[in-house]
């Protein structure tokens, strides 16, 4: 059953028992995956529903498929955690949307920091977030997502500190504090988490954050922690945090496992 190719769908396109697909998925289900009538796949809707369907019809536009019974499952984190990823050269954003969406980020935020190389600006931001919901929504078909994580706006210091308001915690990775191995660590964070908790994650640019924008965070409530002993580059750090809060909620305490 997990092996099945799965797709995205708008719950608009769900009538009765049936779905039509469009756009893109229709070239990667006919000439692709090169399905044919009576194969199956899996079509979530916008819900995070996952329904097993066999394809009836093809043609050059839709895929018309037949819902043959709504699956049972979830593979979504236990914690809905948002990545603050500060903007970082190049492609390292993709990188931390495709490896966070496998990770199971519910979603991400580009952080304009005092230390981004990159800027941003209305325009180029727009002309990104096409690719990065490209990339998104094949990382969450991929990796068997009930989701696609959401891409928000890019914002500021002030942005992101009002945006903390919505959280149940904020934290952010703040390299001075690795060298101290006494200070606060992701594992203590970890364990006064609990299920269905919302945790903002806030991750510094390749020149981490300024000591200016470390004190306003602290001020606004997030807790600074250490990732371990090592300082991690800037790709590294969100996937390290996803990583273990999956081990620990998935993993070691099995709240999420699948029966």
């Amino acid at each position: 059953m997990r092996e099945l190719q799965r797709y995205f769908i708008p719950s608009s396109n769900f009538n009765g028992n049936e779905v039509k697909i469009t756009g893109d998925d229709v070239h990667h289900i006919s000439r692709v995956m090169r399905k044919t009538t009576g194969d199956q796949i899996i079509c979530n809707n916008d819900q995070g529903k996952a329904a097993l369907c066999s394809i009836s019809a093809i043609d050059d536009s839709t895929v018309t498929a037949v819902i043959e019974e709504w699956l049972d499952e979830n593979v979504e984190q236990p914690v809905n955690v948002t990545i603050a990823q500060g903007i970082p050269k190049g492609d390292k954003f993709e990188l931390i949307l495709q490896k966070g969406t496998e990770l199971g980020a519910a979603s991400f935020i580009p952080y304009q920091a005092a230390r981004s190389v990159s800027l941003w600006d209305d325009k180029k931001q727009a002309k990104k977030l096409k690719r990065f919901e490209k990339i998104v929504k094949e990382a969450s078909e991929q990796s068997h997502r009930n989701k696609i994580p959401v891409i928000k706006k890019a914002m500021n210091l002030n942005g992101l500190i009002s945006e903390s308001k919505q959280y149940d915690k904020a934290i952010f990775a703040y390299e001075e504090e690795a060298k101290i191995p006494a200070y606060q660590s992701l594992g203590n964070i970890i364990d006064e988490l609990s299920p269905n908790q919302n945790l903002l994650v806030c991750i510094g640019p390749e020149g981490g954050f300024s000591e200016k924008e470390a004190d306003a965070l602290k001020k606004s409530g997030f807790h600074p922690v250490r990732l371990g002993p090592r300082i991690l580059r800037t790709e590294t750090a969100a996937l390290y945090v996803l990583a273990s809060i999956s081990y620990h909620f998935e993993e070691l305490r099995c709240d999420g496992c699948q029966q």
